[in-house]
């Protein structure tokens, strides 16, 4: 029997209560959690107690933390706080209720056409976003996207993430899943925003086919497929793939990042393309045809240009479109490789059907009542100009959207093709951005300033505190950073100082002043010096304040009082000394030796001290000079 998790039901760092277990990897652990402080549910990831020590891992979740917590996107999960607790790491995120997309793949198989198109353009979004930011993220696949049940894509775990270009191998292993590496992580050279383009054109491989383009029993071989082998098109285990959305894919899967996509919105451009009916850039389709070259494949398999078709007038760079329907999948259609001529055929009929039907009504009503024409996803003044045309009168409301760019309409009512009397008000919900705004810059501010600044930009405002070398009641770190882009109305987190941390005084008493000051200023503390009489050796350190081994604050003045030396101290006795070891007996006693030679005829007293003034034993001041008579040997004469 499993024993029960004591994180449950338990406070988590003093704020988060564990309401239940979502699920575990190799590396954390996450739980379903209610912030007590602001009142709403979040998702708390948290390292393995294992890993906990492991600098690897560490690096590797506080990376994760540290990209995503910068990158507030509709499209990205969004980290609300991060830290230490209970001798481990810890991420509060944004909570999604959904699956991610491998979990659908494997229950419902491959995804329609239109919504594999749907959740690719949102992939793009979040990663033109982080891209922006210069952020790559270097591990997207199925299991890092989300899906809620509205349809809206959501990109995860940054653990990896690097800013910028950089190398792929981490203590000699190459980092990320082998069937989503790009041939350059395969290889462990540097990547850079190329290489999510290369995995976001697996992912949808995967969404259309229901499997990755190589698989393999080993990652090693499948690296090496990523480094060598010819994809097969999609619309080779799919018949219903069309050519424009092959060549999207295998384009992205090219071998060199120079013949893929060049950056996010040259792909996002060219899957609006074929959601809109229209065709891709010719680039797409040679390059994906020179990527098919390389498996000697025959002319018929090679990509080809679709015949041109008469779609609606559509703009360049059209934003990421919000979720339509079919979005997380409609669970009541699995796709299959059945013909489509049959429903083809269908809807022929009943649009014949509705086109006598409408024919015979119009007849009857006369002008009276006028269809509503399309106007989503237009500029406002063609919108405008559309709806006057057709007879009606526009009303524009403007609101803020994560997906459509400023000016375009969101959507309207009445809906395209409805019948209403000419003269009705046709509404139109224009998108004024999607509400992010530039967060002011508050480090270097007061609390109370930095306050006033976030709420007068209409921020929320959460303040912790830490110790940093900026005054007390300084604000020295924001999240997110100043100038940063974030949604009106988000919280802005300041860190407030407590002024620097202390450190521990070091205890230099009975040390020479000149080491003593060297150590104390190498530890950041200031130095007074106080010459006091004492009988120990003149500048010796003989009393300290504060006291040493005590915690005290860095730069704070510390009082040493030094040794002026004894006023007086012993003579030592070196008679009978040899005059050399006298002379070093009499330095090293703090005096001053001065030789007087004296003739003697006794052999045995040459170069032997006879006599000292002052003699040994009496008091002298130090330094003061110590005369001293050494024999010196004369023969006598008879």
């Amino acid at each position: 029997m499993t024993p029960p998790d004591p994180l449950i039901g338990a406070l988590f760092d003093g704020r988060y209560k564990v309401l239940k277990k979502l699920g575990s990897g190799g590396m954390a652990t996450v739980y379903l959690a209610e912030d007590q402080e602001l009142g709403r549910r979040v998702a708390i990831k948290i390292l393995n107690a294992k890993h906990a020590s492991d600098e690897q891992f560490v690096e590797r979740f506080r990376r994760e933390a540290s990209s995503a917590a910068g990158l507030s996107h509709p499209n990205i999960v969004q980290i609300y706080d991060r830290g230490k607790a209970e001798g481990t790491y810890y991420i509060a995120m944004e909570v999604i209720e959904g699956l991610s997309l491998k979990e659908l793949i494997i229950k419902h198989g491959p995804s329609p056409i239109p919504v594999a198109v749907n959740y690719g353009r949102q992939i793009l979004a979040a990663l033109r976003f982080a891209h922006r930011n210069g952020v790559v993220h270097r591990d997207i696949k199925p299991h890092n996207v989300l899906v809620d049940e509205e349809g809206r894509v959501k990109v995860t775990d940054f653990g990896i993430a690097r800013a910028g270009a950089s190398e792929m191998t981490e203590v000699g292993s190459i980092i990320g899943t082998a069937q989503y590496l790009s041939p350059e992580q395969a290889r462990g050279a540097p990547v850079d925003a190329r290489s999510d383009l290369y995995s976001v054109g697996v992912v949808l491989y995967e969404l259309l086919t229901g499997e990755a383009p190589y698989n393999g029993d080993t990652p090693v071989e499948i690296a090496m497929k990523h480094l060598s082998a010819v994809p097969e098109p999609p619309s080779v285990k799919r018949p219903e793939v069309p050519p424009e959305l092959d060549a999207v894919v295998l384009r992205a899967l090219a071998k060199n990042p120079d013949d893929r996509f060049q950056s996010v919105e040259e792909m996002d451009a060219d899957l609006n393309a074929i959601s809109k009916g229209m065709e891709i850039s010719e680039t797409t389709t040679d390059a994906a045809t020179t990527v098919l070259a390389g498996a000697g494949l025959s002319a018929p398999t090679m990509i080809s240009r679709a015949p041109t078709r008469v779609v609606p007038p559509s703009r360049t760079g059209a934003p990421m479109p919000p979720p339509t329907p079919p979005d997380y999948y409609d669970y009541d259609r699995t796709p299959g490789r059945r013909p489509i001529w049959p429903w083809l055929l269908s809807l022929a009929l009943i649009a014949a059907v509705g086109i006598a039907f409408f024919i015979v009504y119009h007849q009857l009503t006369g002008s009276a009542r006028v269809a509503v024409p399309s106007v989503t996803d237009i500029r406002e003044q063609l919108a405008i100009k559309k709806i006057n045309g057709a007879g009606l009168s526009p009303q524009s409301i403007t609101q803020t959207s994560p997906t459509v760019a400023a000016g375009y309409v969101i959507r309207q009512d009445p809906l395209e093709s409805k019948h209403v009397p000419r003269g009705s008000t046709v509404t139109i919900y224009v998108s004024s951005g999607t509400g992010e705004i530039r967060v002011p810059s508050v480090v270097g501010q007061s609390l109370t300033e930095a306050a006033n600044t976030l709420q007068n930009k209409n921020f929320k405002f959460r303040s912790r505190t830490g110790h940093s070398s900026k005054p007390t009641n300084v604000v020295y770190q924001q999240q997110p950073v100043g100038n940063a882009l974030a949604l009106k109305g988000s919280t802005v987190t300041v860190w407030v100082s407590q002024g620097p941390a202390q450190v521990t005084l070091p205890d230099v008493t009975g040390s020479l002043y000149a080491q003593a000051y060297s150590q104390l200023q190498s530890a950041g503390f200031g130095v007074r010096r106080v010459d006091v009489p004492d009988s120990s050796v003149k500048g010796t350190v003989i009393d300290e304040n504060p006291p040493g081994n005590t915690p005290q604050d860095p730069g704070t003045t510390v009082t040493l009082s030094v040794s002026k030396g004894p006023s007086t101290v012993l003579v030592p006795d070196v008679t009978q000394e040899t005059a050399d070891q006298a002379s070093l007996d009499l330095t090293a006693a703090g005096f001053t030796p001065q030789v007087e030679y004296q003739n003697t005829t006794d052999v045995a007293e040459d170069g032997i001290v006879l006599k000292q003034t002052p003699a040994g034993g009496k008091q002298a001041r130090p330094g003061s000079t110590i005369f001293i008579s050494v024999g010196q040997y004369v023969a006598s004469t008879t």
